[in-house]
């Protein structure tokens, strides 16, 4: 199993996830990406900066069996089989939070996405992920990341 965490030690924070996990309804069913988030999501309420080993059996607990874990006012984790599994999906719960964010500033009626098919939609995900999963993307952004800076490898 694979925990990827997105935080402020990147070049650019993940502020959209951010700024979700602040907004007391979660992520809501606005998109074709929420639905994969909604359907292995878990909450975890903020503690405050993580310096106590006793919340560990806490976040655990909350994670549960999920792939999906948003860290209220804090940002966002995922888990997955392989690093490419854990990426994608990270990279589909932060696309889902950065269209929620613009999605709101709208100023304008949404529409949500049916919850009979957010239901579906982790049985879905099992199928694209058992043929596809994240080897699908993890190459081609192999290749990118080797264009940009390729000293990851050393």
């Amino acid at each position: 199993m694979v925990v990827i965490k997105l935080d402020a030690t990147r070049r650019s924070p993940p502020l959209n996830g951010v700024a979700v996990s602040a907004q007391k309804e979660g992520v809501l069913p606005l998109s074709q990406q929420s639905m994969f988030v909604l359907s292995s999501i878990a909450y975890h309420q903020y503690e405050g900066v993580a310096l106590h080993d006793e919340e560990k059996a806490r976040l655990i607990a909350d994670l549960g069996s999920k792939n999906f874990f948003m860290l209220r006012n804090h940002g966002l984790l995922t888990v997955g089989q392989t690093i490419a599994d854990a990426f994608l999906a990270m990279y589909i719960f932060e696309a889902a939070c950065t269209i929620q964010v613009r999605a709101l500033a709208g100023n304008k009626e949404l529409v949500s996405i049916d919850s009979a098919l957010i239901r579906t939609a982790q049985e879905q995900s099992r199928v694209v992920t058992r043929s596809l999963g994240g080897c699908l993307a993890w190459p081609g952004l192999l290749r990118k990341l080797d264009r940009i800076d390729d000293s990851y490898k050393t």
